[in-house]
């Protein structure tokens, strides 16, 4: 991928102001960057945001836009980091879950990892889908209607647009390759 590959592309990382497991934050955005991309943080709040490496304090970021902000029309694709307490937060904000609901309705990539797809089954974005998460996730996932398989990335086409999801921060070189190739178009 080209350093101006993704020109002119915005890519919506969706974090809740505490709980992101900060590789699962940086590591893509780096790759939305280093591919000529425009990587925004958005959350349910303005100020900074608190990333953990596990279940240690890590850095903290600066938010861009608040979600209640955020138009699904200013951005390319979606990006859902992951950390345990991230997307159980983000479930509980309605507007979070319409944000991802109305991302998940257009043609739009969605990017989703380790735990983060407890935020798309919250809006109903799971259902007939096959898609991967962190193991615990597997049973959430199946009875919101998703196949669920062990599986370093799986790229799900079967909706409005592809879903990408990947099991944890050791996937994240396949996660962040198959976001920019569907952002590249050449994945989709």
């Amino acid at each position: 991928m080209t350093d101006t590959q993704l020109q002119g592309k915005k890519v919506a990382f969706l974090v809740a102001p505490e709980g992101i497991e900060q590789v699962e934050l940086t590591e893509p955005w780096k790759a939305v960057q280093a591919a000529g991309g425009e990587p925004v943080l958005i959350s349910t709040q303005p100020g900074q945001v608190q990333a953990f490496d596990h279940l240690d304090k890590a850095d903290t970021f600066d938010v861009d836009v608040v979600v209640s902000d955020a138009t699904v029309g200013d951005y390319d694709a979606l990006v859902l980091p992951g950390g345990v307490a991230n997307p159980d937060a983000l479930r509980t904000s309605g507007e979070a879950v319409a944000f991802v609901g109305q991302f998940a309705a257009s043609s739009k990539p969605i990017a989703a990892i380790c735990h983060a797809p407890w935020t798309l089954v919250e809006a109903d974005a799971v259902r007939g889908r096959r898609m991967t998460s962190w193991p615990s996730l597997r049973t959430d996932l199946r009875n919101a209607g998703a196949e669920w398989v062990d599986e370093e990335v799986v790229v799900d086409t079967s909706g409005p647009g592809p879903l990408i999801t990947s099991r944890k921060p050791d996937d994240l070189d396949a996660f962040s390759k198959t976001l920019l190739e569907h952002l590249a178009g050449a994945g989709a």
